[in-house]
């Protein structure tokens, strides 16, 4: 894991750096400026929107005595999603964006809820203890 975390903090940074440069040279600073900003508004636009409207159904589960689970999965790639759409870079706009369309975000939370199925199997997660 650690190694992972290595290299996601060494090599995506660097590699945002690389296609920042190339866009600056193929648009111009100017256009490539701009189009940072604008993916940074939009998408906190869109994790506006997106967490609202999943609030909102989380509310009506709760009222209905439900337990919004599916909500807090949305809720936590929307978080997830405008956070990475806030931070300068290409690659962490694509994936942000990715994380915060409701069609694309059902792929993110099964991965999500695979790799959580996998470690509770492994008695890595722990639910209840006795």
């Amino acid at each position: 894991m650690l190694r992972w975390l290595l290299a996601l903090f060494i090599l995506l940074p660097a590699l945002e750096l690389v296609l920042l440069i190339q866009a600056g040279k193929w648009m111009g600073v100017g256009a490539t400026l701009a189009l940072l900003i604008l993916s940074g508004l939009f998408g906190a636009y869109m994790a506006k929107r997106e967490g609202k409207r999943v609030w909102d159904y989380a509310q009506f589960r709760l009222a209905k005595g439900e337990l919004p689970t599916d909500s807090i999965l949305d809720g936590i790639c929307i978080f997830i999603g405008g956070a990475l759409l806030l931070l300068p870079g290409f690659l962490s706009d694509i994936v942000g964006l990715l994380l915060l369309l409701p069609l694309t975000r059902g792929i993110a939370k099964l991965l999500v809820l695979r790799y959580i199925s996998k470690r509770i199997d492994q008695g890595s997660i722990i639910l209840f203890r006795r």
